[in-house]
């Protein structure tokens, strides 16, 4: 399924298939035969990580250095176009190649780790992360989602956008960088949310700096499949927030495993990632209108 202007069209990527279904074009969605990516796994923490006890988990993640050649030319093709694209249309606050580089693509890799253990450990017992189902929600300028379909091109990445110029541009860096396994929807998470065709389809959610966790669960929760991840970027001391969102979390069918604590380059520091788990599905009246679940926080 693709989705253009609120109205569901297209089948969505199979379960089979890494291929890309569609892309947007101006507005409209076309269908696409893209090549198949070469397999790669997930790159696994590398030396020197350090992982402490699950509820106070604190690593360091030399991200950019588990990266292949191709891989590092990829994101510095991403990061100049970006910056191209931002003097004509608002896209980061950030202006210098080296602190998109530092705060915005580090950050998005950072995720990696955490979300390849506690997939590991909750989600998948014995095969490594080959051929995720993740959905970016509120992706922005691809952030991290378009890294994270980069890193691990053997994953299906799922962009979901409701600005349009935004999309415009994910559509072009898609194309730019020739990624076969990313998928862009033009449309609003609550929307989607409630759609036959993506409702608990994904493996995993993750979001960067969209919206308090309260709204941000019921955005991301309905959208993965029970016994998936809801992973959401959050800033250097989100307990308040993520404590205010307990009953959201659990309305939505899902639970909190851990907040990992992340270093970064960005001007506050260290960020932290909010893993949650989800157990049962999620009741058919969340996602709520949209609006609603930003006007009305659970």
């Amino acid at each position: 399924m693709s989705i253009a202007h609120g109205r569901f069209a297209v089948p969505a990527f199979s379960a089979s298939s890494h291929r890309c279904p569609f892309r947007l074009r101006h507005g409209r969605f076309l269908t696409a035969v893209a090549k198949q990516t070469a397999k790669a796994t997930l790159c696994p923490p590398e030396d020197g990580a350090q992982i402490s006890s699950p509820s106070s988990t604190s690593f360091s993640f030399p991200a950019r250095h588990s990266l292949s050649s191709n891989q590092k030319d990829q994101i510095s093709l991403y990061v100049r176009t970006l910056l191209q694209w931002n003097q004509r249309m608002n896209l980061t606050a950030v202006t210098e190649e080296r602190e998109v580089m530092s705060r915005h693509v580090e950050d998005s890799l950072a995720i990696l780790q955490p979300l390849w253990r506690s997939y590991l450990s909750h989600c998948c017992s014995s095969s490594p992360c080959d051929g995720l189902n993740v959905v970016d929600v509120g992706s922005g300028a691809g952030l991290p989602g378009l890294i994270l379909a980069i890193a691990c091109p053997n994953w299906k990445v799922t962009l979901l956008e409701s600005m349009k110029k935004r999309c415009l541009f994910l559509e072009h860096i898609v194309d730019l960088i020739g990624l076969s396994n990313v998928q862009i929807l033009c449309e609003r998470a609550e929307n989607v949310g409630q759609s036959i065709d993506y409702r608990e389809l994904f493996d995993v959610a993750v979001a960067r700096a969209v919206a308090e966790m309260r709204t941000l669960a019921e955005y991301c929760l309905p959208l993965v499949r029970v016994g998936g991840l809801f992973i959401a970027a959050k800033g250097s001391d989100p307990q308040e927030e993520v404590k205010s969102a307990g009953k959201a979390i659990q309305l939505m069918g899902a639970s909190i495993l851990e907040l990992c604590t992340v270093d970064s380059h960005s001007p506050k520091g260290q960020r932290t990632t909010v893993i949650c788990l989800k157990d049962r599905p999620t009741p058919r009246r969340f996602p709520r209108h949209p609006g609603i679940p930003t006007k009305s926080p659970l």
